[in-house]
């Protein structure tokens, strides 16, 4: 009897020390994927679990501030895209002659098909049609 304890006991222990085994291998991986994934840490074998996780945070932080500020980058071109749709739009409602920007635009095409070997931007059409109909 007290050897079939003895061998339960055995077996317990030792799938115990294999659970924890297991347990500790599977942190010792995420430690690794994690420095891994910090610029900083990436390739460096000897950075202690203290530097990983101390690295990994700073590289949060930065990751963070950098992402408000495009948000803010994205907002301002937001911006600037509507503000200048409304200039679009005001100017295409401006008739010069019965000539529109969207006219004078699809003429510029047309005339920039034949002429291969000239193209306009649009600040220059918008600047030529200005000259036409200023003169």
């Amino acid at each position: 009897m007290r050897s079939d304890d003895d061998q339960d006991d055995a077996e317990k222990r030792a799938h115990h020390n294999a659970l924890e085994r297991k347990r500790r291998d599977h942190i010792k991986d995420s430690f690794y994927k994690l420095r891994d994934s910090v610029p900083t840490l990436r390739g460096e074998k000897s950075a202690s679990r203290a530097q990983v996780l101390k690295r990994a945070a700073d590289y949060i932080q930065y990751m963070k501030s950098k992402t408000t500020s495009h948000l803010r980058d994205i907002d301002d071109l937001r911006r600037q895209n509507s503000l200048l749709e409304a200039q679009i739009r005001r100017l295409e409602k401006t008739r010069v002659g019965n000539l529109t920007l969207k006219d004078y635009s699809e003429e510029i095409s047309v005339r920039d098909s034949q002429e291969s070997d000239s193209s306009y931007s649009e600040s220059e059409m918008v600047e030529g049609m200005h000259q036409v109909y200023t003169n």
